[in-house]
């Protein structure tokens, strides 16, 4: 069903990702936009409703995801009239409301990015009992309900990366600043604050539980002296680890789940008289623009990008397809890359560079 998490190796591969994109090859890409073109004229889009609905319209990536998504559907014809774009305060009451009333408004196609995996079967009965496909996004709903998809052949998909694959990168680019530097105490072990997503998101729960093992399984000892949860939120994250340096030893390491957590980590840590990229090392997971400043000017010791425009542009393929008459893989995957300082200049003109090559039909 899906890619297992390998290694990139630097730009070289980088680039070559830049050409393949997101699961499939550019021959298959071109296939499949040649078979749309002929089947569905650009035109036939203008009066078609596609209704989104992100889990919390304040949180950066997925502002940056959003409005990645928007400009590529208008893209490829569709009105902006037509395109409702909901954010639902994190709440998963706001966004079961949102999707009925997206229903109800007879939107095509649903894009939906869950509050929680919990109530993604309730979304996908309500798409399904009305015949209006869903294409779930950023945040994977669980096994158990892919596997209903396909043994019920749902008009309905997952878009993005493995989360396992960003914990695995979190660990290597600990590894690859080394143990020496890591362990500021010298007693052998490396003592880290670990800043978690949310509770029930399957993508911190893997990018906890891989960023550990990873350094693990490289022989470097890890002591967890703070794990506490900031709901991806660059503020909560700042207090949190506020209150934990007050109570605890000063880390060596802080592993948060997203760039957002980051941010808030380094400003915390930079107003306790600590050296970001000296005397603690920061790694965050996303690639905001800010993040790749951090990158840059060494304060924070890395990153790793989630693909939000491959993913947005592969979710409006995905929803296209379905409005079109076609399937699609219920679950459609894409990689993630490690920034470090030694690419994160590249990764950044590479960012910028897809962000302005959309052009209208």
């Amino acid at each position: 069903m899906r890619k297992s998490a390998g290694s990139l190796l630097g730009v070289a591969l980088l680039m070559l990702f830049v050409i393949t994109g997101c699961s499939g090859s550019v021959k298959e890409q071109e296939t499949t936009e040649n078979i749309v073109a002929e089947e569905t004229s650009i035109d036939s889009y203008a009066t078609k409703k596609i209704g989104i609905c992100i889990y919390q319209s304040s949180d950066n990536f997925m502002t940056l995801f959003s409005q990645s998504l928007v400009e590529y559907l208008k893209s490829q014809g569709f009105s902006e009239d037509n395109i409702f774009v909901y954010g639902s305060s994190n709440n998963q009451s706001i966004q079961l409301t949102q999707v009925k009333e997206l229903v109800e408004q007879n939107v095509d196609a649903l894009i939906i990015n869950p509050v929680n995996s919990s109530i993604v079967s309730e979304m996908t009965d309500i798409g399904v009992e009305n015949g209006i496909p869903l294409v779930y996004i950023n945040r994977e709903p669980g096994a158990e309900e892919e596997s209903r998809w396909e043994e019920y052949d749902f008009d309905v998909c997952y878009v993005g990366c493995d989360a396992r694959q960003s914990g695995i990168y979190q660990g290597e680019l600990l590894i690859d600043i080394g143990k020496d530097k890591l362990d500021r105490n010298g007693d052998g072990v490396i003592q880290y604050y670990m800043i978690e997503g949310a509770p029930e998101n399957i993508d911190a729960g893997y990018r906890t539980k891989y960023s550990i093992s990873t350094v693990d399984n490289a022989g470097i000892k890890m002591d967890c002296i703070l794990d506490k949860v900031a709901n991806w939120d660059k503020v909560t994250a700042k207090l949190v680890i506020q209150n934990g340096l007050k109570k605890n030893p000063a880390p060596e390491v802080i592993i948060c789940n997203n760039d957002a957590m980051a941010l808030g980590a380094l400003e915390a840590v930079e107003e306790a008289g600590l050296v970001a990229g000296k005397d603690v090392y920061v790694v965050g997971v996303d690639a905001l623009p800010e993040a790749i400043e951090k990158v840059i000017d060494g304060s924070l010791a890395g990153t790793v990008f989630n693909d939000f425009i491959t993913q947005s542009r592969s979710a409006a393929d995905a929803a296209i397809r379905y409005i079109g008459g076609d399937s699609n893989e219920h679950y459609i995957g894409c990689d993630y890359i490690k920034v470090t300082a030694d690419n994160a200049d590249t990764v950044k003109g590479w960012i910028e560079n897809l962000q302005t090559d959309i052009q209208p039909n």
